[in-house]
């Protein structure tokens, strides 16, 4: 049995995440001295995501024993989603072009070249690592890591449904999942610090980006009060009742499709992905923040609507960092390693079509996250570049459930070619 970390009370848990956000944050502020030196190199979003897992990995606190990230998550995620979007600017939006989605299928593209390409490179060095037969067979199992690192949670288990791995093994795929993941989302975190210098590098074009925040930036000191109670509770009022929409339209779309369609049903379908009550749930928040920002409720972002979206993204950060365990690493390493080559392959081709195309390191980091992360992290980090930015990272996160399964099938194929069977 595992050992239970030392706080499994959420209250304690939430509070030690909200101490630990609280001291990026006044650390970050301090702009002389040895703070300030550090803060140029670290960017705070990552300390955000890196103190958490590092008490995660000291056995202070465990994700699996916590609802804090489910909360996060379902609550704030879409919250955010309609705060952040209330103010958005769809033509600016539009006018980002077409190098978001060409990242975005480079993206998916590193993936499904990725995983036959690492079978391959550490079967000349462990072949026992990348064998197996039957249903152990690896291959069948990193079919599900194809799935989640494509489209998401629902791709995964789809994906797990069609080529039946070993579910004794399972659990062995869902820790590379994670490490490797999450490794990757420190390292981009780690980029948004250094983006201009990235840009430079890439000769990329970022015109149009700075545009849209300095539009919303300037409407945001347009419209620019002081809040009053009055300010604070309308805004979280809409933030709310908004999730609260959200949720009861992603659970009757969700039964009507399952309830009435038969492929909807079947978890082998590369459709079942849209019977996912997340995905509505995240769709129906960015529709219902994108629908505000053409009423009067746009005006709330000169009392902070933004900002208040803001402090729910960094608690999801903190919630996701949770999950982190660094010592994993070195739990599974011949796994860890075909995860780690897979994901090289998938940055190399990101580094490669970016300089081609001159593409900014947004377009580079978000068209990963919305493959790699999926719904769940694609907004977190288009938002650590700039609030606005997040509904980019919506947009394109529905794009991966979309070819999800598709690609994770196509990818699958190919591993199962690169693996001899």
């Amino acid at each position: 049995m595992e050992e239970m970390p030392v706080f499994t009370n959420d209250a304690v848990v939430f509070g030690l995440l909200m101490i630990s956000l609280g001291f990026v944050f006044y650390t970050s502020s301090i702009k002389t001295g040895f703070w300030a030196k550090f803060y140029k190199i670290v960017p705070g979003v990552l300390m955000c995501y890196l103190i958490p897992a590092i008490l995660n990995s000291a056995g202070l606190i465990d994700s699996s024993v916590s609802n804090l990230y489910f909360v996060a998550s379902r609550y704030l995620l879409p919250a955010s989603l309609v705060l952040m979007t209330l103010s958005i600017d769809l033509k600016a939006i539009f006018n980002l072009g077409p190098k978001a989605l060409i990242m975005f299928f480079a993206a998916t593209i590193g993936i499904i070249i990725g995983g036959p390409i690492a079978i391959l490179l550490i079967s000349a060095v462990s072949p026992d690592t990348v064998g197996g037969a039957g249903f152990d067979a690896t291959w069948r199992g990193l079919s599900t890591l194809a799935g989640s690192w494509i489209g998401g949670g629902a791709n995964q288990a789809a994906m797990l449904e069609i080529y039946r791995y070993n579910p004794e093994k399972y659990g062995g795929m869902v820790l590379v999942d994670i490490v490797v993941a999450n490794l990757w989302m420190a390292i981009v975190l780690l980029g948004v610090g250094k983006s201009d210098r990235i840009d430079k590098w890439l000769q990329a074009d970022n015109s149009a980006i700075t545009q849209l925040k300095d539009k919303v930036s300037a409407y945001s000191e347009s419209v620019k009060r002081i809040p009053s109670l009055a300010d604070f509770m309308i805004i979280l009022a809409l933030a709310f009742g908004a999730v609260g929409i959200a949720h009861f339209g992603a659970d009757e779309i969700s039964s009507f499709l399952v309830s009435t369609f038969d492929v909807f049903q079947d978890k082998k379908s590369s459709l079942a992905s849209f019977s996912s009550e997340f995905f509505w749930m995240i769709t129906i928040a960015t529709a219902i923040g994108i629908l505000l920002s053409f009423t009067k409720f746009k005006q709330y972002e000169g009392a902070g609507a933004s900002k208040i979206g803001s402090i729910f993204i960094y608690i999801l950060v903190a919630t996701i960092g949770m999950k982190m365990d660094l010592g994993a690493v070195f739990d599974n390493p011949g796994l860890i390693a075909i995860g780690l080559v897979w994901m090289t392959i998938h940055v190399i081709i990101l580094l490669v079509t970016a300089k081609l195309i001159k593409a900014p390191y947004f377009f580079l980091a978000v068209g990963s996250q919305a493959n790699v992360g999926g719904a769940a992290s694609a907004p977190v980090v288009a938002a650590a570049f700039h609030p606005s930015l997040a509904t980019v990272g919506v947009l394109l996160a529905v794009f991966g459930y979309v070819v999800g399964t598709y690609g994770a099938i196509l990818c699958t194929i190919l591993m199962q070619l690169a693996s001899g069977s």
